[in-house]
């Protein structure tokens, strides 16, 4: 829809590679025109962010269910959905209707199931997913254990000019596992698995990445192992990238210690010696993007034994705040926080979006990076509350949001 131009004043510009500064940015219909030292011109829509970040909107890369309220508190304007719906993604029908489901005021792009029905048997028809919207392609959930299956994939991705974006834990060894073999599991009496299933899944889809000269995509590196394995893989020049959630850098496998469902995640929470190997990896680049993995579950599916209940969280609210803690800590600066959240999934999505430039999409946030709020499961604007932050203080409230150059009520 035609809308006036917009002109953003007072703000504090984060762009890629510098620290933010102070200026203004004008868009006119859905492309930033001009940024830095420029006025507003007559029949702009001018908003005053009174010292507030302006920042990209959040590009959330590998969301399980389409929650607007949840996105726009937490200032995400693009949503990657993975193909784990109802019916599956596997067809160009369900993923030109996926493609169209964040109309007017939220981008939804959908993630192309690898495999039919996501069974891990045979290809789905991921070129014509790819005509009717697909931006990558996802093994969903789990992992392909057929490594002929993977190789095929990752040959037909590679002719496509596709990213492959695939779940790193080989279920031959992780079987019905609910958490990470160790002294937690072992006192609480939970079905475990050893961290190195990750490292061992890892290990493969890197050596046929390699072969087939296919981009790869590890939705959640979680481990030091699998850590070690990407770094050297990026070493090397192969196009690897890899991701986390906020969860894996914030807590560890203490966190079960009530048998509390809402740290029921998918990988499990690992030690604490992983734990801070992902900091680590955030900070020297191994790790490429930090996403929500917003996976809204309700008492049906959590309220039930720890062994029992589904994994996931409601994480879009908490993406952003949970983010701000390292920079916080030192481990990154503001620049590259917003590369995690934003610039680098979209260049793995191939959109024009996720960075302050001329000619950039204006999917815009305005930011107070250090406003103070508490997350209550109980007053979240997702679907469900189940967030393993309950009660947490946090710092970093989204206070205007603009997809396209429209402000997002």
């Amino acid at each position: 829809m035609k809308h006036a131009p917009l002109t953003i004043v007072n703000g504090l510009l984060v762009t890629p590679g510098q620290a933010p500064f102070k200026g203004t940015l004008r868009a006119v219909d859905d492309r930033i025109v001009a940024l830095g030292d420029v006025a507003a011109e007559m029949g702009d829509t001018v908003v005053d962010a009174k010292g507030a970040l302006v920042t990209p909107g959040l590009v959330d890369l590998g969301v399980f269910a389409i929650d607007k309220p949840a996105f726009h508190f937490g200032g995400i304007t693009r949503a990657a959905l993975m193909p784990d719906q109802s019916p599956v993604i596997d067809r160009p029908s369900n993923t030109r209707y996926a493609a169209q489901s964040g109309k007017p005021d939220l981008w939804v792009h959908p993630l192309a199931a690898a495999t039919r029905g996501l069974e891990g048997k045979e290809l789905a028809e991921v070129a014509m997913m790819r005509d009717a919207g697909a931006k990558a392609v996802a093994t969903g959930r789990a992992w392909i254990g057929d490594s002929g299956v993977m190789l095929r994939l990752l040959r037909y991705a590679a002719m496509l000019g596709m990213t492959v974006i695939t779940h790193a834990e080989d279920a031959g060894i992780t079987g019905g596992a609910v958490a990470t073999a160790g002294e937690m599991a072992t006192r609480l009496g939970l079905p475990s698995a050893p961290r190195e299933a990750e490292a061992v899944a890892v290990a493969r889809d890197i050596a046929l990445a390699e072969m087939a000269g296919a981009a790869l995509h590890f939705r959640q590196i979680t481990t030091k192992a699998a850590l070690d394995l990407v770094r050297a893989a990026k070493a090397k020049g192969l196009r690897i990238t890899a991701g986390v959630t906020p969860a894996h850098f914030m807590l560890s496998d203490t966190a079960l210690a009530d048998f509390r469902t809402f740290c029921r995640l998918s990988p499990p929470l690992r030690q604490e010696d992983d734990r801070k190997a992902v900091i680590a990896a955030i900070g020297d680049g191994t790790i490429d993007v930090i996403a929500s993995g917003h996976d809204p579950r309700g008492p049906e599916d959590k309220r039930l034994p720890f062994a029992d209940a589904e994994p996931g969280m409601a994480g879009a609210e908490t993406l952003l705040p949970l983010t701000m803690t390292l920079v916080r800590d030192g481990v990154i600066d503001m620049a590259r926080a917003f590369e995690l959240l934003a610039t680098n999934p979209a260049r793995l999505l191939g959109v024009d979006a996720g960075v302050l430039a001329v000619g950039a999409q204006a999917d815009i946030a305005l930011i107070d990076a250090d406003k103070p709020w508490i997350v209550d499961s109980n007053k979240m604007a997702a679907a469900a509350g189940n967030t393993p932050f309950d009660r947490q203080p946090v710092q970093g409230r989204v206070l205007g949001l603009f997809k396209g150059g429209a402000r997002v009520d």
